[in-house]
């Protein structure tokens, strides 16, 4: 009995993903270049979103085991990465820059008796180069960074499967995709500047060295439906920085401005309590701004993060009370 599954991540950049280097958002603010709109909440061809460029990378570990009488016979790899192209505007017309994708390095499969793990990294680098300073002459190299994820797949010999993000390039985004094609998981953080300086040579898997990914859950189709309106709605967001540690809102505090968490790890206390943690897409503070004006959680920084703020009154009260319902964690 032949047994396949597979583990996906779809890698693109979010609008707003890009701060504190000004020449390198330039491009974007001018409309050279420009942000993505999110990858589908579910896929069926990774083909198809590739010929429709809906990622700027992707890494599609694909596999498979043989049984028989509940033991392995035999096993393989059947997926591979992809890299889009990288769409500029210059004057009227547009360039598409071909991408330098990079060997996928397919680990040797660990193999038990009823099991077999598969290890799998796939990525490149844009057709853009990036300035970068380097400490030998000149000084400056123009090279894009690498992106990339590395995704492991443990398939059994019961029909079952297990997925882990094993590491991941800081930048861009990364959404992580189920053996059916359903978003499951996404990483939580994005370090562009970091990306920007460090992913290059032995810094990637390609030299000697991964990036551990933090993935965080996936947020409600409401709060990806909200999210939209709060960052191309009529008002503006106020964009927020928050520290390890730090703390956005405090319990019992008033308040009547709705939260999106662009980047990184919210935890959620209450009462002193730790009941959850959220990751970028989350919606938050609206129950205050349904209920009675006053903050029934307190927020704080589990990670480095950024948030937008926008007032409450931006989304309907109906649609925010239907949220809320669906956020008292305290009774869950």
């Amino acid at each position: 009995m032949r047994i396949e599954s597979a583990v996906t991540s779809l890698s693109w950049i979010p609008s707003e993903a890009i701060q504190g280097v000004m020449h390198m958002r330039a491009p974007f603010d001018l409309g050279v270049t420009h942000y993505d709109p999110p990858p589908p909440e579910r896929f069926g061809d990774i083909e198809d979103l590739w010929r429709e460029e809906r990622f700027r990378f992707a890494n599609h570990l694909k596999a498979w085991i043989e049984v028989e009488e509940g033991k392995v016979t035999s096993y393989g790899y059947s997926g591979k990465g992809y890299i889009s192209s990288t769409n500029i505007r210059l004057g009227p017309a547009g360039v598409s820059v071909p991408p330098v994708p990079l060997p996928d390095i397919q680990h040797n499969p660990e193999v038990g008796s009823d099991s077999v793990r598969f290890v799998q990294t796939a990525g490149g680098r844009t057709g853009v180069p990036a300035p970068r300073r380097v400490r030998r002459k000149p000084y400056v190299q123009f090279s894009a960074p690498l992106a990339w994820t590395t995704l492991a797949l443990t398939i059994s010999a019961d029909g079952t499967s297990v997925h882990e993000v094993v590491g991941a390039s800081k930048f861009p985004r990364h959404w992580i995709y189920n053996e059916d094609g359903e978003l499951a998981g996404k990483s939580g953080l994005i370090h562009f500047e970091d990306w920007l300086r460090e992913a290059f040579g032995k810094h990637t898997p390609w030299g000697d060295e991964d990036s551990p990914a933090l993935v965080t859950a996936v947020e409600s189709a409401l709060e990806r439906e909200l999210s939209g309106k709060i960052m191309k709605g009529g008002t503006k967001p106020q964009f927020r920085k928050l520290a390890k540690g730090e703390v956005l809102v405090k319990q019992g505090d008033p308040g009547h401005e709705l939260f999106l968490l662009l980047d990184g790890v919210l935890r959620i206390d209450v009462d002193g309590d730790r009941l959850a943690e959220v990751g970028p897409g989350a919606i938050l503070g609206e129950r205050a701004v349904v209920e009675t004006g006053y903050r029934t959680s307190t927020l704080l920084a589990v990670t480095d993060c950024r948030v937008a703020a926008v007032p409450g009154d931006l989304i309907e009260p109906e649609v925010l009370k239907q949220l809320a319902e669906s956020h008292k964690r305290e009774e869950s």
